[in-house]
């Protein structure tokens, strides 16, 4: 709080340069030699001087940005393949790091990439493709849910002196079901990865690319890094490690946690006999990876099926799973399998979802946030962030600045209340 005092002395030196300052000044004036008040100089070194510059770097700055994504909005075939397999590399790369203490770097990459290929893809291939031969049964069903629902509500709300418009709520039900059951659905869901190619040329370039990734990761990594100027390296190398483990951490932390979500509530509806259990399960596990609103939409889903095949009861405990899970995944999970790789307050992430949406749909949705995570973690170590907490410190200083305007206003209380007693008269 001694930092913050008022009514400190200046040093006595201080006070010889100002007395110097003082009479050269005054000197200048008397010769009649005084410089003038306005110089071209100072129009780039007073205040708003400085914000001008500051404007123009920053308006060179969001214009190269502005730049830059506009190029990778145009080369989508090659963008997004090359993100995803540097994501999934990054979540491979410590079984590879380990296989290669035993086999060669060509054997350990083949190893890792054949076993996730025929691993998970041929799992999630015989899932998404269950999820797809049931898709109109579950659209279906929803929208009979979501009527019966509605008009549940609608005979709440009977008793209001307003009424909601049925037609347009029944018009905006027939529109969203008939888009979710056409072909251009489907069609628009495979060609998010590419607005001018087909999602097998890009599948195929991201198994290419996540191979080569997978065997010489860490030497493209040193040939880029060797392009950096010496004096900033160390940065580099560590931006790099913090961006390893972000992207790593992220993929097999939400794997994990959506793995959990789904198990939850696949148990939840084979207990209670809902039908279409399984490819609910999946489509609970898939919209886990679209943080804060892919299980809550699936969620809602496995309700209305609910509602619609078992009735309200069911409906209601499914609901009631729903909300233990999500519970459970947002203070409990998220937490602690994921403190360090998703280091973002919701509203960064919620932003960074739409943001992603706008501009590449379901698969900018997807990587929206593990790219501003890996971002934020790599501005933390160039802006020295990742070894102090400037927050913490800004808080404490917040703190303890109200903390001496309320020391200061006691203290003009009790002067007001001396000067008051002093000017009374006395009896």
């Amino acid at each position: 709080m001694a930092l913050f005092g008022k009514g400190k002395s200046q040093p006595p030196k201080k006070k010889q340069i100002d007395s110097v300052k003082t009479s050269a000044h005054t000197q200048q004036l008397a010769s009649g030699e005084a410089s003038p008040e306005f110089t071209v100089g100072g129009l780039w070194t007073d205040l708003l001087g400085r914000l001008g510059i500051r404007s123009a770097q920053l308006l060179i700055v969001g214009a190269l940005a502005g730049f830059l994504i506009i190029g990778m909005l145009r080369l989508t075939m090659i963008v997004i393949p090359t993100l995803l397999a540097v994501i999934i590399s990054c979540a491979l790369w410590p079984l590879v790091v380990k296989l290669r203490k035993t086999f060669s770097p060509m054997l350990s990459a083949w190893i890792v990439f054949l076993g996730t290929f025929l691993v998970l893809g041929g799992i999630g291939t015989g899932l998404v493709f269950s999820v797809i031969n049931e898709w109109p049964k579950l659209v279906d069903k929803a929208v009979q849910g979501f009527n019966q629902l509605n008009d549940m509500v609608q005979t709440l709300l009977g008793d209001l002196p307003f009424q909601i418009d049925q037609s347009q709520i029944d018009d905006a039900v027939k529109t969203v079901t008939n888009f979710i059951t056409s072909s251009q659905f489907g069609t628009g869901a495979l060609n998010t990865l590419s607005a001018a190619g087909s999602f097998l040329t890009g599948l195929v370039l991201l198994l290419v690319i996540l191979f080569f990734f997978l065997k010489d990761g860490d030497r493209i990594w040193a040939f880029a890094v060797s392009w950096t100027p010496s004096h900033y390296r160390n940065k580099w190398i560590q931006s790099g490690d913090r961006a390893l483990k972000t992207f790593g951490g992220y993929i097999r932390g939400t794997a994990t946690v959506a793995l959990v979500d789904a198990i939850g509530i696949t148990a939840t509806l084979l207990i209670v006999r809902v039908p279409l259990a399984i490819p609910l399960g999946v489509i609970v596990f898939l919209g886990s990876f679209v943080p804060m609103v892919g299980a809550t939409v699936a969620g809602v889903l496995a309700t209305l099926i609910a509602l619609v095949t078992n009735g309200p009861v069911v409906a209601l405990i499914v609901l009631a799973s729903v909300i233990v899970v999500n519970q459970l995944e947002g203070n409990f999970l998220q937490p602690v399998v994921m403190a360090s790789a998703l280091n973002l307050h919701p509203l960064v992430v919620l932003l960074a979802l739409t943001g992603g949406t706008v501009l590449a749909g379901i698969i900018g949705a997807v990587l929206a946030v593990p790219l501003v995570a890996a971002a934020w973690a790599v501005i933390k170590v160039w802006t020295g962030r990742d070894k102090s907490n400037p927050v913490a410190e800004a808080s404490a200083d917040i703190q303890t600045e109200a903390e001496i305007e309320e020391e200061d206003e006691a203290l003009d209380n009790k002067d007001h209340d001396l000067d008051d007693s002093a000017e009374a008269p006395k009896g």
